[in-house]
C-alpha cells in the first residue's frame, strides 16, 4: 500500500502501476480496499488499478479531527486524490457508498474533469439514504459514543453476527472471509472507532444529497455503465434502471446470484463488464 497526504490526512491506496488506462475503485462504509481484491486480480492486465482506503470506518490511519467526512467531503477527497496523482481519463468505479461518492464526483463539473467513464455498481441513489435495514442500523450505531460503538462492534468478530441482516448478511452472499477483516481496525487501531462514528453521522446528516446530485447527472455526457444485482435487497434494482436512464451514455447490466457487494459475490462477471467497457 502506498500513502499520500491529503487535506483530510494520510490516505493509503493500492496502485498496480503500469502504462494502462486508470480505474479508480471506491468502496463503501465500514469497508476497505479488499472489497476489490478479486476484481483487481482480473482487470490489472487491462487497467492500472488505484484503490484508496477511504476514511469510512475500516481505514487504518486516523484522519484529522477537522476532516470533512460527509459524502460531499469524501467526494472532494477523491477529486483531490485524482489531482495529486495526476490521473486523467479515469474510469471511476463505485460500489455501495463508493457509488454514492462516484455520483457526487460525476455530478459536479468542478470535480469531474478527470473522469472519462463512470461505473456505478449497486449503490445508494436518490432517496435511499441510509439504505435499507443495513443502512438504518449503522446510522443508529453512529449516534453512539465512540466507546460504546467499539463495544458493540466486538460481536462482529463472530461470523453469525456478521451474517445478520443488520450487518453484512444482506450485502454479500459469499464474502464473509473479506468482511471479517473490515471490523479489525475499529477494535485494534486507536482513533478509528471515533472516526467511524464521525463518518456515520456525517454520511447521513443530509439525506437529500443524492437526490440533488441525480438532478445533475444528466449533464454527465461521457460513457457510463450501471451494474446492479438482480437480487439486491438493500439497493433497489429500480434505482439502477433510473440511473441508467438519467445518464445520457449509460448502459445497464444486471448481475444474477449476487447481493449488493458484486465485487465479492460475482467478481469475474464484474471484471468482464469493466474490461469490455474499456475504451
Amino acid at each position: 500500500m502506498a500513502e499520500i497526504e491529503l487535506s483530510a490526512g494520510t490516505i493509503e491506496y493500492l496502485d498496480t502501476g503500469g502504462d494502462r488506462p486508470v480505474a479508480l475503485l471506491l468502496h463503501g462504509l465500514l469497508m476497505d480496499e479488499t472489497l476489490w481484491g478479486s476484481v483487481v486480480s482480473e482487470i490489472s492486465d487491462t487497467y492500472r488499478c488505484i484503490v484508496p482506503t477511504l476514511p469510512f470506518g475500516a481505514h487504518r490511519r486516523p484522519v484529522r479531527r477537522d476532516a470533512d467526512l460527509s459524502l460531499p467531503g469524501v467526494a472532494g477527497l477523491v477529486a483531490e486524490l485524482m489531482q495529486r496523482l495526476g490521473l486523467d481519463d479515469v474510469t471511476l468505479v463505485g460500489n455501495d457508498t463508493g457509488g454514492a461518492i462516484a455520483q457526487l464526483v460525476a455530478a459536479d463539473p468542478e470535480r469531474n474533469g478527470r473522469v472519462g467513464t463512470l461505473v456505478l455498481v449497486s449503490c445508494e441513489a436518490f432517496d435511499n439514504l441510509p439504505p435499507g435495514l443495513t443502512g438504518r442500523t449503522i446510522a443508529l450505531l453512529g449516534r453512539l459514543p465512540a466507546g460504546a460503538f467499539k463495544a458493540f462492534m466486538q460481536q462482529m468478530r463472530l461470523r453469525p453476527a456478521r451474517r445478520l441482516p443488520i450487518a453484512f448478511g444482506r450485502l454479500t452472499l459469499r464474502g464473509d472471509a473479506v468482511t471479517s477483516g473490515w471490523v479489525r481496525p475499529i477494535l485494534t487501531v486507536p482513533g478509528i472507532a471515533a472516526d467511524a462514528v464521525r463518518v456515520l453521522r456525517a454520511a447521513f446528516a443530509d439525506r437529500a444529497v443524492l437526490e440533488r446530485a441525480a438532478g445533475r447527472l444528466a449533464a454527465f455526457d461521457r460513457p457510463a455503465l450501471v451494474v446492479w444485482a438482480e437480487r439486491d435487497r438493500v439497493m433497489p434494482p429500480e434505482h439502477g434502471r433510473r440511473l441508467a436512464a438519467l445518464l445520457p451514455q449509460a448502459r445497464l447490466e444486471l448481475v444474477a446470484d449476487s447481493y449488493t457487494l458484486i465485487p465479492l459475490d460475482q467478481p469475474r462477471r464484474l471484471a468482464h463488464l469493466l474490461k469490455t467497457g474499456q475504451r
